[in-house]
């Protein structure tokens, strides 16, 4: 349902499950399998559109597990195509163990709005660090990126 602990402002996040990291330290070890959670179904889906079509709602998030592991990636950038055609003005955000160039090639990739990228490293975990866990990830703007040809940094705004 509603969260504010994984991007900006009010938003809707789907949790994953399967992740090919393994991050000592991981706050979600228990997504890490691929028969974990429950069943992505139609109902599942219907629900997610009812929470996006909210006008207080931001976005959405997508965290884990991995979006983006390899049993994920297809259906994930698949969904997300769908909700940036359903929904343009609301904003998406993937959280992800693999680097950016790891991921950018997959088709559908310009409608993620923010990709946070990067495995979570335990010797550079930092609690004052927004929306990531350890100095290593990034927070990208992918519009941005992509526009520029170089990695462009979400940064909180004020």
């Amino acid at each position: 349902k509603q969260d504010m602990l994984n991007g900006e402002g009010l938003r809707v996040v789907l949790w994953l499950s399967h992740c090919e990291h393994f991050c000592e330290g991981c706050q979600n070890p228990s997504t890490w399998s691929e028969h974990g959670g429950i069943v992505f179904d139609k109902t599942a889906k219907e629900e997610l559109f009812n929470e996006l079509s909210k006008d207080y709602t931001k976005g959405i998030t997508f965290s884990g597990g991995d979006p983006l592991s390899t049993l994920n990636r297809n259906e994930v950038m698949e969904l997300i195509k769908e909700i940036k055609l359903r929904f343009p003005t609301k904003d998406i955000w993937v959280y992800t163990g693999y680097l950016k160039s790891e991921v950018d090639m997959l088709d559908g990739f310009e409608n993620i709005d923010v990709l946070v990228d990067g495995p979570f490293i335990e010797a550079q975990k930092n609690l004052n660090l927004v929306f990531r866990g350890s100095e290593n990830q990034r927070l990208i703007r992918i519009p941005e990126t992509l526009k520029t040809g170089n990695i462009v940094l979400w940064e909180k705004e004020m």
